[in-house]
C-alpha cells in the first residue's frame, strides 16, 4: 500500500484517479492546486505525488520545486501538454515520471508502482554500508572489494580484518585490539598470524598497501589521505 497525493484542480481527474488507486489498496489523499499540496507535504508523509501541471494558484512545477526544497517525494506529473520543452522541464525538476493527458488510470497506477520499485531499489543502495577512496571501494553490505572496478578476493578472515581496520580508519589499533576482535578472545595463535594476514591484506590491495601503516611497538592504522 502506497501513501498517494493526488494534486488536480479539476475533481473529475481526482476521483477517477483516487477510484483505481484505492481499490489496488492504496491511500490517497487529494488537494486541488499546488499550494494546497505544499501545505500538506508539509504536514504529512506521503510515499509519491501525482501533480497536475496547469493548476491556479500554484502551478504543479512550482509546487514541486517548493516540496522538493523540504522534502525528497517521488512524484509524477499529469499535464494536457505533452511538449518535449514540459517534460524536459518536470525532469528537471526532479519529477520520476511525466503522464499527458487523456490517460488511462489502469496505466497511471501501473507508472506509480514502477516509480516506487525504482525509489525502492535506490533507497536499498543509500542504505548499503561502503567506504570509497581513489579507486578502492568497500561494501561491507556484500562484504566485495573493489580495485579500480575490479573485485578482489579475499579469505574470510582477510575480509573480517580489513573491514575492521577500515571502519575504524584513523585510530592506532594494537596488535592484542586487532586479535582480540577479528579472531576473538580465544585465540591460541600468536602475532604472526597476524602479521601474515596483514602481509597478504597488502598484496591484495596492490598500491593501495600503503593505507595500512605499520605502528613500530604497538600495532597497524589504517590511513587515508
Amino acid at each position: 500500500m502506497y501513501r498517494i497525493l493526488m494534486v488536480d484542480d479539476e475533481e473529475r481527474i481526482r476521483q477517477i484517479v483516487i477510484k483505481y488507486a484505492v481499490f489496488e489498496g492504496h491511500q490517497v489523499t487529494e488537494a486541488a492546486n499546488g499550494m494546497e499540496a505544499v501545505r500538506l507535504c508539509r504536514d504529512n508523509d506521503f510515499d509519491i505525488v501525482i501533480m497536475d501541471v496547469m493548476m491556479p494558484e500554484l502551478d504543479g512545477f512550482s509546487a514541486v520545486r517548493e516540496i522538493h526544497k523540504f522534502k525528497k517525494i517521488p512524484v509524477i506529473m499529469l499535464s494536457a501538454r505533452g511538449e518535449e520543452y514540459d517534460k524536459i522541464h518536470g525532469f528537471e525538476l526532479g519529477a520520476d515520471d511525466y503522464v499527458v493527458k487523456p490517460f488511462s488510470p489502469k496505466e497511471l497506477m501501473m507508472r506509480v508502482g514502477a516509480v516506487m520499485k525504482r525509489a525502492g531499489a535506490l533507497s536499498e543502495e543509500a542504505r548499503r554500508d561502503t567506504f570509497s577512496y581513489e579507486g578502492l571501494k568497500v561494501d561491507f553490505t556484500g562484504r566485495l572489494v573493489y580495485l579500480n572496478g575490479e573485485r578482489v578476493g579475499m579469505s574470510p578472515k582477510e575480509y573480517d580484518l580489513f573491514f575492521y581496520m577500515v571502519k575504524n580508519r584513523g585510530i592506532a589499533l594494537t596488535r592484542e585490539k586487532l586479535i582480540s576482535e577479528v579472531w576473538g578472545y580465544d585465540f591460541y595463535g600468536d602475532d604472526r598470524t597476524l602479521d601474515t594476514h596483514i602481509k597478504l591484506l597488502r598484496k591484495s590491495l596492490g598500491e593501495y598497501s600503503r593505507c595500512i601503516v605499520t605502528l613500530r611497538g604497538v600495532g597497524y592504522r589504517f590511513e587515508v589521505e
